[in-house]
């Protein structure tokens, strides 16, 4: 169970016993698995994407990328992966799909921040 020892004590207080926290806890596995295929499913056969990353040299506007693919994988809770560029990659900690045209991933390692991506700039 990925509830940790605090979340399960105010689960039971409110009323749920271990059958309901069990039951809970597979609900948000379910939840994690779904929106990791969604979030593949997006960037599946790569191309070139669009995002609202913040760069060092960034004139404020949205970002080109090439991208490769995503890889991501989860266990109960998480959602990691990473996120294969043309030329570079970076970890993902976490995402979800925000609309058909949007998705938003927290990128780790050199970005550390959500960032969202879209396959039209008109998107974001």
């Amino acid at each position: 169970m990925h509830f940790d020892p605090r979340e399960q004590a105010a689960l039971r207080e409110v009323g749920l016993d271990a059958a309901d926290l069990e039951t809970a806890a597979d609900l948000v596995a379910d939840a994690v698995d779904e929106a990791a295929g969604d979030l593949a499913d997006f960037f599946e056969g790569g191309g070139t994407y669009y995002s609202d990353m913040d760069t060092a040299h960034g004139d404020g506007g949205f970002r080109e990328h090439d991208v490769d693919h995503l890889d991501v994988y989860t266990h109960a809770a998480d959602l990691r992966g990473y996120l294969k560029f043309d030329r570079w990659g970076v970890p993902v900690e976490d995402g979800r799909v925000l609309n058909d045209d949007i998705v938003e991933l927290r990128l780790g390692g050199t970005v550390n921040d959500r960032v969202r991506f879209a396959r039209d700039s008109e998107a974001l």
